[in-house]
Formats: C-alpha cells, sequence, structure tokens
C-alpha cells in the first residue's frame, strides 16, 4: 500500500514542476537547402524548422529574409529584405512545424555580371504579439552567372 502512494507523490511532483513546451518567443532553425550552386533557370527551396508557445501567426508575412551578396572586392555588397507570407497555420498551442520558402534564380539573380555571387540567406520569423525569432542563416550559397 505503501508504494503505490509513494508512486503517486512521486508522480504528482514530476508532473506539477515540468516546464511549458516552447517559448512564447518564436525559435526558427535552419534544416536544409537543396542546393549550394544556384544555375541559371534553377531554384532555391529551403527549409526551415519553427515553434512558438501561443502558434499566433497570421498569413499576413511573418517569415523575414535578407541576403547578402558579394563576388570581388570590386563590387559593392548589396543587401535585399524580402517578407514572404506565412503559410496559413491553424492556432494551437506549442505550435511546431516547416516554413518551406522558394527563391528562383530570377529575383536572385548576380549583381556583378559576368561573375558569379555569393551569398547568404537568414531569416527571421515573428509572431502576432510582436515576439521574434533569433536569426536562421542558411550556408554559403554560389549564384552562378
Amino acid at each position: 500500500m505503501r508504494y503505490p502512494l509513494l508512486f503517486s507523490i512521486l508522480m504528482l511532483i514530476i508532473f506539477s514542476c515540468s516546464k511549458a513546451k516552447f517559448s512564447s518567443t518564436p525559435s526558427l532553425k535552419f534544416k536544409s537547402v537543396n542546393t549550394t550552386q544556384l544555375l541559371p533557370g534553377g531554384a532555391l527551396h529551403f527549409t526551415l524548422t519553427f515553434t512558438d508557445a501561443e502558434g499566433d501567426f497570421s498569413d499576413s508575412g511573418n517569415v523575414y529574409i535578407q541576403f547578402m551578396q558579394r563576388t570581388q572586392p570590386s563590387c559593392t555588397i548589396n543587401s535585399n529584405d524580402e517578407t514572404i507570407p506565412m503559410p496559413a497555420i491553424p492556432k494551437t498551442k506549442d505550435q511546431k512545424g516547416e516554413i518551406n520558402v522558394s527563391l528562383d534564380y530570377n529575383s536572385i539573380s548576380p549583381q556583378c555580371a559576368p561573375l558569379n555571387d555569393t551569398t547568404v540567406f537568414r531569416f527571421v520569423l515573428k509572431d502576432d504579439a510582436g515576439h521574434v525569432s533569433d536569426t536562421a542563416s542558411s550556408p554559403t550559397i554560389i549564384i552562378s552567372n
């Protein structure tokens, strides 16, 4: 009789002390990209993973992308920022999922023709409450001319 009571008390302590599964601030992590060398006519497909305690994302553009391009010391660094719409996600607590971002060659073609460019893409996720994730970065991508 003593062991079931002790076990019940121990389980109560464990479950009452457990922390929330996810934070109110969204978490964003880089998972993969389909290629690290983009050829003319091709496209980049990024996969990111995210978590958020409230799951409060609208579909009005909560994923922010910044990419920096540089080819040679003689070329200037160009910084481009874009906002893309967040896929429709039902609002649920402890939200976890993947975000797929696709960019075609024409939207990110080399800036210093006829040279190739290299770039790093940075992603940030913002929820409806204004909480902003850490920045998730891609590996270096070569954009061929």
